[in-house]
């Protein structure tokens, strides 16, 4: 996005909103690493967004919901409208808020859904209502409890996103799928240090076997399968944006042979982790 384009209301640097509304073409090959939490609703446009190491096209009126840590970059974008809500966990705890409003697997920190929505008409409506609400209070010279107005409406704002999803997408939340949830809370918790399937099926109280048939019933990846891939994200995430040594990223990921690290990788990936970072930076 061509930032003299945009027009971005801040508070204190811990929430901001960004308008930009024009129409060119702009690629942005450059990956960043995610710090704060984003939204971005591409009200009238189109592209590709890379996320993860994953392509996303899409065309006019989706919501892409980022958490810290992910790798995000544009491949290219052709955007009419568009708005983009950051703030930091401090502004607006995710965690410390009802499970369903605080978007625990269904809007944010979660590498393991699709990470955009499609609101419908009525859908639009009431989050141009609610950004509309965002930026006359950003305008206000009267700032009085400002800070307790901005939360409110970023928090009607993600109430709403977490309505769409259920609505018009496929959430895994009934009892059949519990286990699933509660197995991919404890690998994104744990993954750096616990690898084996034995470790997780220990601690949610069921057999490994148990455990591998409940992922084929519900028609998702195996669970060796799953932590591999979990590692392997991370690995590339610290390849690309950290200063550290495959050695020592290998060691941050509960590896104590490094060889046996690039052994791992390779075979998920088909590339060493010295040639992943060269092709990815080139």
């Amino acid at each position: 996005m061509a930032v003299q384009d945009i027009s971005t209301y801040s508070y204190k640097d811990i929430f901001s909103l960004s308008v930009i509304q024009f129409e060119k073409a702009c690629v942005f090959n450059n990956p960043e690493q995610i710090d704060a939490y984003n939204i971005y609703w591409i009200k009238d446009g189109k592209g590709v967004y890379n996320i993860d190491f994953e392509s996303y096209a899409f065309d006019d009126n989706v919501l892409f919901f980022l958490s810290p840590g992910q790798v995000f970059s544009v491949e290219s974008e052709k955007i009419k409208e568009a708005y983009k809500l950051t703030f930091v966990r401090d502004f607006y705890c995710i965690q410390a808020h009802d499970k369903e409003v605080a978007c625990n697997g269904i809007l944010f920190n979660n590498v393991y859904e699709t990470p955009f929505i499609k609101p419908c008409e009525s859908d639009t409506n009431k989050l141009n209502f609610i950004l509309e609400s965002l930026i006359d209070e950003f305008k206000k010279e009267d700032v009085t409890a400002q800070y307790d107005m901005l939360q409110a409406y970023l928090k009607q704002f993600i109430i709403h996103s977490v309505r769409i999803k259920k609505e018009h997408h496929i959430i895994k939340n009934n009892d059949e799928t519990k286990l699933f949830k509660d197995f991919s809370l404890l690998v994104e918790q744990n993954f750096k240090t616990l690898h084996s399937v034995t470790n997780y099926a220990n601690r949610l109280g069921v057999s490994p076997k148990s455990l591998t048939k409940h992922f084929q019933k519900i028609g998702t990846q195996t669970p060796s399968g799953f932590i591999k891939n979990r590692i392997i994200l991370e690995a590339q995430r610290q390849l690309i944006y950290s200063t550290n040594s495959v050695k020592q990223i290998a060691y941050h990921l509960g590896f104590n042979d490094s060889a046996y690290f690039t052994r791992f990788f390779k075979k998920a990936t088909s590339k060493s982790p010295l040639q992943f970072k060269k092709d990815y930076k080139n």
